[in-house]
């Protein structure tokens, strides 16, 4: 087509439309090429998760990986678990960025509000309502039971995916799933298979695990990989002491050797499938998240110290656990390494989930002082008839036995059916005290149900509904009323174990409590909260030392061995670093961070926006961001109840901008001339 211009006029109005048609293309090219640009810079990251590493653990000898990140990366100084320090409370918290009373996770075991499995999912009968929820497929009838999602937060990981990134989560079952909890909901009474993401468990290849994509499994097995996730056993007996899964007994000890053979699989599958098969993927960015089970798991189940505090978990076995953590990381730097261009373009954030420290089910202070308590004085036997328990040690349930002894009521276990089933659901125990033959059970796992008779299988018309969970229990009232909560927040007070006393601030001010409110336990979530919250003692056998912190625990673990939970500083300091082409180089950050703070920093770095139900919400690391601040601000506070029983809880924290981070607790008769608020 020819054009014919005839007059200057028209030949200025054709040059000016051909020079805004120029800059209209312009501008759509140089937009088109900024948003490729943007699309082919969105940053990979990945989350590396030592299950129980103490901060003080990391050393350039036993972990050089960690140890070079540390040095080289942002050193998180100041860092903190969420309390209750627990794996899912805090596997909660990483995955959404909010606070325990958000998300409802409060214990690794916690009352449901339902028995689980109730409307057959898996083709299972119903099961207790007090479950332990480190479990797929509990996890997944939570979901559904709550709407598709019990922690009704989004988390990052749905988030991300959202956005078009290639998502996985590798190794502990239950801290892993949790990650993907919107994933998990069943359909039909089944897991749904997805292609959309990877999570990789001990139940992997099971029919307790969340199916692999077809695409994963072709690859596992072109490469001669199992399928099939192996369990803790290294490949040995049930009572091998090279059994990692082995914890034994108050007769003989338990596990030796660190959890190699599961843990191998686990970054296998990281390093030779899922991080090529993403690298593949061009144009997609990822993120993953690896948790290994070491430490954690090794330190409860070692048999370096059977029967006495010492070494209890510093022993060599331990030793051994955070090595493999380490070499596990290590496999994911050298990967990294060989691909330089991911790696450039790559984040990796590490943390644990809380602390650790060395059960005592005798000791309740560094002079060697006993426990008096009325569940201490008796023996347990075993389903033989052998006794299990000696006198004078504390028993798994111990705080449920002691309440059902000082409130005259009958103990039953939700972990065990009755034998009839009929009238009673739940087992209850016998506690026949007088002159021997004496006849004490203790709990399974040592959650209990307290009450005349518990004809409910939800267990909602108990008395009270003790969560058994280590270093702290969670104590719930199905039918609140105030009068039970203040007995037994003044049977509390009498118990020489106990450490702290949080209670729900619906019940008001109660002597010798301070409010759940104060440690970030009233949110939003639906879940049945906890009416109080007990930690219990610890003490360190070196008061210079936080490695030698013993902890009084209602676990089914020996004396000796390894228990997390508590509010004592040990258990709160967990270990966090980060390195990356978003962080800052060899920088040591002194204010205050959690596991909360994760998820908003890492959706800061990858733009996502994440849609929030509830306020109790971390905040952005922005100072360990290389365009952040030199510092930011915090201060450090305390709080303390009144006295009851002469004595008190103390609650001491840091803040930053209004987040509360907990760093111990004590539970302590004030000094009389100053009354005094400060733990010892």
């Amino acid at each position: 087509m020819e054009i014919v211009i005839t007059s200057n006029r028209a030949r200025t109005l054709v040059v000016l439309l051909i020079g805004l048609l120029f800059v209209y293309r312009t501008d759509r090219h140089l937009a088109a090429a900024r948003q490729g640009a943007a699309q082919q810079q969105r940053r990979n990251v990945i989350i590396f998760v030592a299950d129980g590493l103490r901060h003080s653990s990391i050393n350039e000898k036993d972990t050089p990986a960690l140890w070079y990140i540390f040095q080289h990366g942002v050193h998180f100084a100041n860092s903190h678990s969420l309390f209750p320090t627990f794996t899912t409370v805090n596997a909660s918290a990483i995955a959404t960025g909010h606070g325990v009373g958000d998300t409802g996770d409060y214990g690794n075991t916690l009352w449901a509000g339902y028995p689980v499995f109730e409307a057959g999912n898996f083709d299972l009968a119903s099961a207790s309502p007090v479950p332990y929820i480190e479990n797929d497929r509990v996890l997944s009838d939570l979901a559904g039971h709550y709407g598709g999602n019990y922690l009704r937060e989004r988390t990052l990981m749905n988030a991300a995916m959202a956005e078009g990134y290639n998502t996985a989560s590798i190794g502990k079952a239950g801290p892993v799933a949790i990650q993907h909890i919107e994933a998990l909901a069943p359909i039909q009474r089944r897991f749904v298979p997805s292609n959309s993401t990877i999570i990789a468990d001990d139940f992997t290849g099971a029919a307790a695990g969340f199916p692999l994509p077809r695409a994963v499994i072709d690859e596992l097995t072109t490469l001669n990989l199992s399928a099939e996730a192996p369990d803790r056993n290294n490949g040995y007996g049930p009572a091998s002491p090279n059994n990692n899964g082995y914890s034994g007994n108050a007769r003989q000890p338990g596990t030796l050797r660190p959890n190699t053979v599961q843990q191998q699989w686990f970054s296998d599958v990281t390093t030779e499938v899922v991080l090529p098969m993403f690298k593949r993927d061009e144009g997609k960015p990822f993120l993953l998240l690896y948790w290994s089970r070491d430490p954690d798991g090794t330190q409860h189940n070692q048999g370096d110290s059977l029967g006495t505090l010492y070494p209890g978990i510093n022993g060599d076995t331990s030793r051994f656990a955070i090595q493999n953590a380490d070499r596990n990381l290590q496999r994911i730097l050298d990967w990294l390494d060989a691909n330089p261009e991911t790696k450039a373009n790559t984040d990796v954030f590490i943390t644990s989930d809380h602390g650790f420290a060395t059960v005592s089910r005798m000791e309740i202070d560094r002079a060697g002082h006993k426990t008096q308590s009325e569940a201490a004085k008796h023996p347990y036997l075993d389903a033989s008839g052998t006794i299990e328990i000696e006198r004078g040690k504390l028993p798994p349930g111990f705080l449920a036995i002691d309440l059902a002894f000082d409130l005259h009521t009958n103990l039953f276990d939700p972990d065990r059916h009755s034998a009839d089933g009929v009238r009673l659901p739940y087992r209850q125990l016998r506690l026949l005290p007088g002159f021997p033959p004496e006849v004490f059970e203790h709990p399974q796992s040592g959650s209990g149900m307290l009450g005349d008779a518990v004809e409910k299988l939800d267990g909602s018309d108990a008395k009270i509904i003790v969560a058994a969970n280590g270093g702290s229990d969670l104590i719930y009232v199905p039918d609140k009323d105030p009068a039970t909560v203040r007995e037994v927040v003044r049977l509390l007070s009498t118990y020489d174990y106990v450490g702290g006393i949080f209670v729900d601030d619906q019940y008001g001010s109660i002597g010798g409590a301070l409010p759940l409110s104060a440690i970030g336990l009233v949110g939003t979530s639906p879940m049945p909260r906890p009416a109080i919250v007990v930690a219990f003692k610890n003490f360190y056998l070196d008061p210079d030392n936080l490695q030698t912190a013993i902890q009084i625990a209602d676990t089914t673990l020996q004396e000796g061995q390894g228990m997390h939970g508590g509010i004592g500083r040990e258990n709160t300091w967990n270990s966090m670093a980060a390195i990356g082409p978003d962080f800052k180089s060899g920088y040591a950050d002194e204010a205050p961070v959690s596991n909360a703070d994760i998820a908003p920093t890492l959706a800061r770095i990858l733009n996502l926006e994440i849609q929030t139900a509830g306020k109790l919400r971390g905040r952005v690391i922005s100072e360990a961001l290389k365009e952040g601040p030199a510092k930011v601000p915090f201060t450090v506070g305390h709080a303390a109840s009144t006295v009851t029983n002469g004595f008190r809880t103390i609650l001491h924290f840091q803040e930053v901008s209004g987040e509360r981070y907990i760093d111990r607790a004590c539970f302590v008769a004030p000094e009389a001339k100053d009354e005094s608020v400060q733990c010892p």
